[in-house]
């Protein structure tokens, strides 16, 4: 299913295809948005029919996007040179974030295993992480893979509280962020002290690690941290973007340090894409009719925006690169 975009003024009433160029649900909040806005392009809706949309993933190679369904335990696959949509994998262990190694491994966050898991090429599935000083980790969350092949993730609680999304347990273990190193497959405490770790990605320069704290007090933040000349540590910790009433959860950073942020929850106004220049202000805003959990960049020149909005999935060219790693 291909279609336009919603007007803004029309998500109350769900999606709706735009008739004409420039796609009203996209706004220009700063004058440095208006380089990233292609006119001619509008917002499609891909795929429809999930119950919770989490974690989208480009396989380049394949000319597909992979999509975890955390509540229905399967990860949708959507082919882009034919629109079909597919199961890739179910039961998935209500599998969450996703993204790919620097040799190409699907790297998954999986709720139900509690665990961080690897495809390999035969598509058999490596543990590479489940428990820390011989406590089971929470719920892996979202995931990033750095240039030197560390592995980065987050991992509050949310798949424990109820039966939805994960098994209902109780934490043997804080909530933390952690890096799981590549070659001595030893893992480290980055981060620790976030209220309910989220979304995380590296900067361009990967001199900067940015982070959802989606329980903060009294507001959702993205905090933002020095990366040590090492690599391997944190320091710095600062507020880079208090989200107000907004709801950021998973996002991606573009070539130009760019931060493309899944927003929403509460208000239908607030409900889509938001983009964040690397001085934290907000420049730009892509309206879906649903809240947009996560999303990541794609296509042949990976100038396509992909967005994983709670039942839907939905596309967006836009002019700029998903960095590296992103």
């Amino acid at each position: 299913m291909n279609e336009a975009s919603s007007h803004s003024g029309d998500l109350r009433q769900g999606w709706r295809p735009a008739t004409y160029y420039p796609d009203p649900a996209i706004k220009a909040l700063d004058p440095r948005f208006e380089k990233y806005w292609l006119k001619l392009s509008a917002v499609e809706r891909l795929a429809t029919g999930l119950r919770w949309a989490e974690g989208p993933v480009w396989f380049g190679d394949g000319r597909y996007l992979l999509c975890s369904d955390i509540p229905n335990q399967r990860i949708l696959k959507w082919e882009e040179e034919t629109g079909a949509v597919s199961v890739f994998r179910k039961p998935s262990n209500f599998a969450n974030g996703n993204t790919r190694d620097r040799q190409g491994r699907l790297v998954t966050c999986e709720h139900g295993g509690r665990r961080v898991t690897r495809t390999e090429y035969d598509g058999s599935i490596t543990v590479l992480m489940d428990q820390f000083d011989g406590k089971r980790l929470n719920s892996p969350n979202d995931v990033v893979v750095k240039s030197d092949g560390s592995i980065w993730f987050t991992d509050p609680i949310f798949g424990l509280l109820g039966n939805y999304e994960g098994y209902k347990a109780e934490p043997e273990i804080d909530m933390n962020v952690y890096r799981l190193d590549p070659e001595t497959r030893k893992a480290t405490v980055v981060a620790e002290g976030v209220l309910g770790p989220n979304g995380l990605a590296f900067s361009p320069d990967e001199k900067i690690l940015y982070l959802i704290e989606s329980r903060g007090v009294p507001t959702r933040k993205i905090l933002a941290y020095d990366v040590s000349p090492s690599g391997d540590k944190l320091s710095n910790k600062r507020v880079f973007v208090d989200a107000g009433p907004g709801t950021p959860d998973g996002f991606r950073v573009d070539i130009d340090g760019n931060l493309w942020c899944g927003w929403g929850m509460g208000d239908p106004e607030l409900d889509g894409v938001v983009v964040f220049a690397p001085d934290g202000v907000m420049i730009g805003r892509i309206a879906l009719p649903e809240r947009c959990a996560n999303l990541c960049f794609g296509g042949v020149k990976r100038n396509r925006l992909f967005m994983a909005a709670s039942q839907s999935i939905y596309a967006l060219y836009v002019n700029t690169q998903g960095a590296v790693g992103g």
